[in-house]
């Protein structure tokens, strides 16, 4: 079985959400002087590749572990819209063409190739989702999406408006963001996880994002 990772390694000092809380992986204790190693992880919920469940921004709306995991593994269609500029709108029209047939999906993930700003101060002006498209998924059936960027929304000068979160979450649908070498899975119909951490009544947790080609394809 082939395997792509998907997620973003999680280190100290990592990229996160303008004011979200910083990274930090320290080791608190070694073989050498405690005959174990063990390490204490400080970060936010929406540290690296994670899951926005729909109480991020839907007051009321469900967390973490309401989610079905069902609903988080399964074959996935990747979108390419590459050759993007910074903070360029991805339109339903523009995408239209690679979203006919949605029929026994469980996901669709945006390829914008974004995510090689990772780390960068331009990873904060990448591209987004129009709220149309967020309906057209939603009405095809599509209630999981994914981003190769910081978010399907202007993380910058956004002044607290986030209409893709708000249309896509408000209605149950679950955002994986920072997601990483989409490029990498090169067949189609690839069995996507995205698992989260199982953090009881979180608004969001990091997911360990990967692409299975079962029947081994190249």
């Amino acid at each position: 079985m082939r395997v792509v990772d998907l997620s973003q390694p999680i280190h100290t000092g990592m990229q996160v959400y303008p004011g979200d809380p910083d990274v930090t992986l320290t080791t608190v204790a070694t073989v050498t002087e405690d005959g174990y190693q063990v390490a204490s992880l400080h970060a936010g919920s929406h540290t690296g590749t994670h899951l926005d469940a729909p109480l991020h921004s839907i007051p009321g709306g469900g967390s973490v572990d309401d989610i079905d995991l069902a609903r988080l593994i399964g074959p996935a269609r990747i979108v390419r819209c590459t050759g993007l500029a910074p903070n360029e709108v991805v339109t339903w029209p523009s995408v239209a063409d690679q979203l006919g047939n949605l029929d026994g999906l469980a996901m669709v993930m945006f390829r914008t190739g974004w995510s090689e700003y990772f780390g960068e101060d331009r990873y904060l002006e990448h591209p987004v989702l129009a709220p149309e498209v967020a309906h057209r998924l939603l009405a095809a059936g599509i209630d999981v999406v994914g981003v190769d960027t910081l978010n399907p929304d202007p993380t910058l000068d956004n002044e607290g408006r986030l209409p893709f979160h708000t249309a896509f979450l408000g209605a149950g649908g679950v955002i994986i963001e920072n997601l990483t070498n989409l490029v990498e899975v090169t067949w189609d119909r690839p069995v996507v996880s995205v698992l989260p951490l199982a953090l009881a009544g979180a608004d969001g947790a990091p997911v360990r994002a990967v692409a299975l080609d079962a029947d081994g394809r190249r």
